[in-house]
């Protein structure tokens, strides 16, 4: 079943009355079921009485801003964040997409726009939901265990453990990764000396709402190189192919 939008409940959080109540107004005529808050403690208040299925947070707010409270949610909450960034500063998006935002929309914006961005983050999440239901298992109670050469494989210094979607250091300490750091990854395991470009990346990922040619999936990279190349400046691993994409190289 896709998402119902009277089912989805929407929490927008902006310390600005006037844009606060409008994109409310706005989202409850679209069939959302909205509630709204001025900052991070009203968010925390209204998350208690009820969960919600996707948050809008403004970037600029006095006290706890968006990236604040963005990193404060993601540490313990799978919600989806989409940011509202003022003037059309890359360095917000960067940041934002780096806390583990979803998408961003550039203030000042259209109310369809945001509409959009939003069935589209919906839509990647339930297809998200389907896929780990359809991996469960269905029948077999009891399957015979995996070896590590079948969970485990190699990418530079770290291991990517495909059980539990995390990279595995030498000495065994695990580092998390995003869900979509995770894909990326498992899109290169399953791909390796072959180069792929950002569009079939994205593809692989299940990103297709994205832009292949933002440059988001840039950062991406450069963040997964810093986690798992000896020297991120000079990756070995996950090489750059200078107008076309990207290639994963196994050997060191």
């Amino acid at each position: 079943m896709g998402w119902d939008r009277v089912a989805a409940r929407i929490v927008v959080v902006d310390d600005e009355d006037g844009l606060r109540d409008m994109v409310t107004e706005y989202l409850n005529g679209q069939g959302y079921a909205v509630r709204a808050a001025d900052g991070g403690r009203e968010l925390d208040t209204l998350l208690a009485e009820e969960p919600a299925d996707l948050l809008v947070v403004d970037v600029n707010m006095p006290g706890e801003d968006g990236f604040s409270l963005a990193r404060r949610i993601r540490a313990s909450n799978t919600v989806p964040i989409i940011m509202l960034t003022a003037a059309d500063d890359v360095i917000d998006r960067i940041v934002g997409l780096e806390l583990g935002a979803d998408d961003y929309v550039t203030k000042p914006f259209d109310l369809r726009e945001l509409k959009a961005r939003i069935g589209a983050v919906l839509r990647r999440r339930e297809t998200q939901h389907a896929q780990a239901v359809e991996a469960l298992p269905t029948h077999d109670p009891a399957p015979a265990p995996k070896s590590d050469r079948d969970t485990l494989v190699p990418f530079g210094k770290m291991l990517l453990d495909l059980e539990a979607h995390c990279l595995v250091a030498q000495d065994g300490a695990h580092e998390g990764l995003t869900a979509m750091e995770f894909k990326l990854l498992h899109a290169f395991a399953n791909n390796p000396n072959r180069v792929m470009t950002r569009e079939r990346l994205l593809d692989l990922a299940q990103n297709r709402d994205a832009d292949p040619f933002d440059r988001s999936i840039d950062v991406r990279i450069t963040r997964l190189r810093k986690k798992i190349e000896n020297d991120p400046a000079k990756p070995q691993t996950i090489r750059t192919m200078r107008g076309v994409g990207y290639l994963f190289s196994p050997a060191q």
